[in-house]
């Protein structure tokens, strides 16, 4: 029986604190079950055009190589010869689905202007949005999160959002990660990122 007296109160209560410090840390972190565990992404058919222009698949950079090494999904990187397209597909809810904007800060680029715009067309990700690539039918996709971001002379505009297996598509991460883990949007879900040059560096 430990003894009532003020050095372990003391003790005690540090101890305490301590562990709940552990359980709040660990709380914020991907858990390794959500990295290791995460049920198999779907294997969705990848899109042949994009807002009307043919696509073709490129192969991941170095670091989005090491990124998906750990991704509980699947990361595919396409390009129009113009804009670089990177879908990030997942099955279930994961706080590994990061913003772009985070992506390009820890890169060095520096972000001017997030704003949100309609984004023209939707990823054809859902079956309403196949069949309509196939009729070369635009649908209309939502909102997206767009910024530019810059390093060293380049300047590039980043446009971002979210889609659910119904169509429904989020511009906030945040926003989409509660609504999936709140069972208010179904999965498959697949980000998507369209990244294009700014000529002369000018928006």
């Amino acid at each position: 029986m430990i003894e009532n007296t003020f050095h372990n109160r003391v003790l005690g209560k540090l101890l305490f604190g301590c562990a709940m410090l552990g359980c709040a840390l660990a709380s914020a972190l991907p858990s390794a079950r959500e990295v290791t565990a995460a049920p198999a992404v779907q294997a969705g058919e990848l899109p042949h055009l994009w807002e009307g222009a043919a696509v073709r698949p490129l192969a991941l950079s170095a670091v989005e190589r090491r990124f998906a090494d750990r991704f509980p999904g699947r990361i595919t990187r396409l390009t129009d010869e113009r804009r670089i397209i990177v879908l990030r597909d997942v099955a279930a809810p994961t706080r590994m689905l990061h913003p772009a904007v985070d992506c390009y800060r820890a890169l060095g680029y520096r972000i001017e202007g997030e704003h949100l715009e309609s984004a023209r067309v939707r990823s054809p990700v859902t079956p309403v949005a196949l069949a309509s690539e196939a009729a070369g039918v635009a649908v209309a996709g939502g909102l997206q999160r767009c910024f530019i971001a810059r390093r060293e002379g380049v300047a590039l505009k980043v446009c971002e959002q979210i889609e659910d297996a119904h169509g429904q598509s989020f511009a906030d991460t945040s926003a989409w990660y509660w609504a999936a883990t709140m069972g208010q949007s179904s999965g498959p879900w697949r980000a998507i990122t369209v990244t294009t040059p700014v000529s002369g560096g000018n928006t």
